[in-house]
């Protein structure tokens, strides 16, 4: 795909792609001088539209038979794959992330798009008997009307995917607003959609700033169910104004996912697990392990391992071949992993490698962060206790598997965790005893596509998404009792 500087993009509403007054610019974070386009400022009166016609569009695409929804999302799905490389170039150029690593995630959203699809013929109900002769009890599943879509920049192909499909399997119809950052991998969805033949309003797409499109969007009385991924603080401003016309939410939002090794011989496979799931995205991933919890029996060791194993990545631009991590997002989330060096040495933490902003040479015009190990860390220090949002591992050592339980649990999060061990009484101790959404033992955060997905405390509210759980929200139950002759 080409993008060229003088890309103007539009939103699409009720089946029309329309311009706006006022526009913005989404540059390159891997290279600030390449532009990706300009985008839509959009305005409430945008998004009252938008909503409108899903209203209007609900009132049909309600009736279409399920089985009949699922056929334009097969369509939808082999437009997908067929453009996988086209979204793939347009990810990392958006969002910097390596050029594989983005096409991998175009091929995830093909796979998990086709289990989405069969979901149409599972959107089951109940038949119990009835205390009455001459009656019949039952509950069916009904669509909740028009879902806003609120999507955030790590995976701006795989969540808006992860949104939009499952609302009109189950016969919702969709607003769709992607992150300020990301938009332009949405846009081609939204392209594709258009291409599969969903009828207009179905899919809306509205582009802008979260304080003015988002607020407008969740606020807005005809939206009856905000799907939303980001952070905490923004989830937790989208749940009050949501309570206001009671609308139903589903919040995924931040983690700070800890990964205890204890009595493992296998040091070296723990050490590749850890790895990939710290770095991967560089770091910028909800599911991200960000704490190394380690009995003080392994920590020298594994320590050595997790080091060499940095020391092979290669920073750069995503687009180059060879790279293994890009850029983060922004300047202020770049600062914002530098105030936490400070902050770590300050606290008597020893870094082990990385630890720096790279701005010079080949890194001058991008956002790029060192990889990062930080050992001699306590529960109690600021890096321990917050999400670091970057390629960043910490290192606790504990006495005791009990300790590395408390220190697990002592986080306002409750996302994901991992536990490496050969003693299976330890594992299932520690799925029993783990504040957590999702554990994964003897392997790291990876999720899959038809699992639910979803976390606790500061980390979810709502039904669990992906898998069979997204019915929970996208429908309610209705209540029939029949009595016959």
């Amino acid at each position: 795909m080409t993008i060229t500087k003088t890309d103007v993009f539009k939103n699409f509403i009720n089946g029309e792609w329309e311009e706006t007054k006022e526009v913005y610019e989404v540059t390159n974070p891997a290279d600030t001088n390449e532009v990706v386009g300009k985008f839509p400022l959009s305005t409430e009166e945008d998004v009252d539209r938008a909503v409108k016609s899903a209203n209007e569009a609900f009132l049909s695409w309600r009736k279409v038979p399920a089985s009949e929804r699922a056929t334009y999302v097969y369509r939808f799905i082999d437009l997908l794959d067929q453009n996988k490389e086209r979204l793939g170039e347009a990810l990392c150029k958006e969002q910097g992330k390596p050029l594989q690593e983005a096409v991998t995630e175009v091929t995830r959203g093909v796979s998990e798009m086709r289990f989405v699809a069969g979901e149409a013929v599972r959107l089951d109900g109940t038949t119990l008997p009835s205390d009455r002769r001459g009656v019949i009890n039952m509950s069916v599943r009904v669509p909740i009307g028009v879902v806003a879509a609120i999507t955030p920049w790590n995976f701006p192909v795989l969540t808006p995917l992860r949104k939009v499909m499952p609302a009109l399997v189950c016969g919702c119809t969709v607003v769709l607003k992607p992150a300020t950052d990301t938009p332009l991998t949405s846009l081609i969805i939204t392209q594709l959609l258009e291409e599969a033949g969903f009828p207009a309003g179905t899919v809306s797409l509205v582009m802008g700033r979260g304080r003015k499109v988002g607020e407008a969007l969740v606020g807005h009385p005809l939206v009856k169910g905000v799907s939303f991924t980001g952070s905490t603080q923004v989830g937790r401003k989208i749940y009050e104004t949501a309570a206001k016309n009671f609308t139903k939410v589903q919040l995924e939002l931040g983690g700070n996912n800890p990964a205890v090794v204890a009595e493992y011989g296998d040091l070296e496979g723990a050490a590749t697990q850890i790895v990939a799931g710290c770095y991967g995205n560089a770091g910028q991933r909800c599911t991200a392990i960000g704490r190394l919890i380690v009995l003080d029996k392994h920590a020298d060791e594994l320590e050595k391992l997790i080091v060499e194993k940095v020391k092979a990545y290669k920073v750069g631009n995503g687009m180059e071949e060879g790279t293994t991590i890009g850029p983060v997002i922004s300047e202020g989330a770049r600062q914002e992993l530098e105030g936490y060096m400070e902050t770590a040495k300050e606290e008597g933490a020893t870094i082990l490698i990385g630890g720096r902003s790279l701005k010079e040479g080949k890194y001058e015009n991008g956002y790029y962060f060192e990889p990062t190990v930080i050992s001699g860390v306590t529960g109690d220090m600021k890096v321990a206790k917050e999400e670091i949002f970057g390629p960043v591992l910490i290192v606790i050592r504990v006495s005791s598997f009990e300790e590395a339980i408390e220190v697990s649990n002592n986080t306002e999060y409750g996302l994901t965790a991992s536990v490496f061990t050969d003693d299976m009484n330890l594992g299932y101790r520690y799925m029993e005893d783990i504040e957590s959404g999702m554990v994964h033992i003897n392997n790291g955060t990876v999720s899959e596509g038809h699992m639910p997905f979803g976390g606790v405390k500061n980390s979810g509210v709502g039904a669990y998404s992906i898998g069979g759980t997204n019915k929970d929200f996208y429908t309610e139950l209705k209540v029939a009792y029949i009595q016959y002759k």
